[in-house]
């Protein structure tokens, strides 16, 4: 049998380790320095984990074997990594209070509603697009994705955002402090950090009650019809383009959209709805601000950036996907600089014809895989006598690139 005891941020569980019949531990360097093994118990301090793993399945034939990690183990733990090499029937788990759950408890907020991500041992980017997205988000942090880095990428985005640092969470050195991303980025932190809390304050508690966990449920539906946002002179585009264009961005919780040329920012928006970080990219004022509005108005952050592309691009993160309308006379120029940084896809919409050439050179000479369509609808429309019409709408190209997955990998 192999006990996984959780240890560090709360109560021992109830009569402390085990230690009869134990051949082996497994732990951090504190946790068994903490943990008081005893003489003739052999100790592998976790590293690497396959020797760790290797080590556990040598001694388990010969009796239990301990593993002791950080709060809840099952949570973004060791559990998963034994029960895939042992199987569950093999574990004991006795899992004390999580990090995360320490956290919220000493910033006295409920956490069923936020979003949790592990930056441990991974590339930051996904903690930064979810904290960007959603307004009350939980941050397992680890080398390179700190309270710094996250602070770093946070400043200037014009999110209303506050860093709740927990370091050293249920040790006499423990620390929580409150700091805004600037703030946090200019500070050299200790490796002793647990979770960094990212909090839209004024949004940090659900506006009701909920019987399912996490963060805000997706909407039911999308290709809201143009109506649900403030637009000049119908330029908005079009629901039924819309759809396709998400279909094809494909936004999702720790994605980021770029939307250039963004008019009134219904495709960020839509994108933020479904739970991706979005950046509106748009070079008019009034466009700009209708981009806000329009954010605000459907309760999502999106940041806006008002700037012409593709000079404005420059200063942006990578993004992974890429929604390019308007269609002007640079949009060849645009679509390239967009094409060498999107990390999955491009969409184009295009009114001109002469143009379509042009854009579907752009995104092959960036690597992507091009396909389009031309989109022409025509809607239902009353007529007097209380019969129907059908009115058609201007056709639009729509035209798109994926980049090809690496060999072996799914989609």
């Amino acid at each position: 049998m192999i006990t996984v005891v959780g240890t560090g941020t709360g109560a021992t569980p109830a009569g402390g380790t085990d230690w009869r019949g134990v051949s082996l531990a497994v732990g951090a360097r504190r946790h068994l320095e903490a943990a008081g093994v005893p003489p003739g118990v052999r100790r592998v301090v976790l590293g690497p984990l396959a020797p760790a793993l290797d080590a556990v399945e040598e001694y388990l034939a010969a009796g239990r074997v301990v593993v002791l990690a950080s709060g809840d183990p099952g949570f973004f733990g060791i559990v998963r990594a034994l029960a895939e090499r042992f199987g569950p029937r093999a574990l004991d788990v006795r899992p004390t209070v999580p990090s995360v759950a320490a956290a919220f408890a000493r910033a006295g907020l409920p956490w069923d509603d936020a979003a949790v991500v592990s930056a441990h041992g991974r590339d930051p980017r996904t903690a930064v697009n979810v904290c960007r997205a959603h307004p009350k988000t939980a941050v397992l942090t680890g080398p390179g994705a700190g309270p710094a880095e996250l602070g770093a990428a946070l400043t200037g985005t014009g999110l209303p955002r506050t860093l709740v640092v927990a370091s050293a969470l249920g040790t006499p050195h423990e620390r929580v402090e409150r700091l805004s991303p600037a703030e946090a980025a200019a500070r050299v932190w200790p490796d002793a950090v647990n979770v960094v809390l990212c909090l839209d304050e004024s949004r940090a508690l659900a506006p009701a009650p909920r019987a399912l966990a996490g963060p805000y449920r997706p909407p039911a539906g999308w290709a809201l019809p143009e109506e649900a946002f403030e637009h000049r002179d119908s330029m908005v585009t079009k629901y039924e383009v819309r759809a396709l264009a998400l279909a094809r961005l494909g936004p999702r919780p720790g994605d980021l959209v770029w939307d250039v040329g963004a008019g009134s920012g219904s495709v960020a928006v839509e994108c933020a709805r479904l739970g991706a970080a979005a950046i509106a990219v748009e070079r008019a004022a009034d466009g700009a601000r209708r981009c806000r509005a329009n954010a605000a108005a459907h309760g999502v952050d999106v940041q806006t950036v008002h700037g012409s592309a593709p000079d404005v691009l420059a200063d942006l993160p990578d993004p992974d996907a890429v929604f390019v309308g308007g269609g002007g006379r640079d949009v060849e120029s645009v679509v390239s600089a967009c094409a060498r940084r999107a990390r999955r896809a491009v969409v184009v919409t295009l009114a001109a014809l002469d143009r379509v050439s042009a854009v579907r050179a752009a995104l092959d000479s960036a690597g992507l895989d091009c396909d389009g369509v031309l989109l022409q609808s025509s809607r239902l429309a009353p007529l007097p006598g209380d019969v129907l019409r059908l009115a058609a709408r201007n056709p639009v190209f729509v035209l798109w690139g994926t980049r090809p997955a690496p060999e072996g990998a799914f989609s």
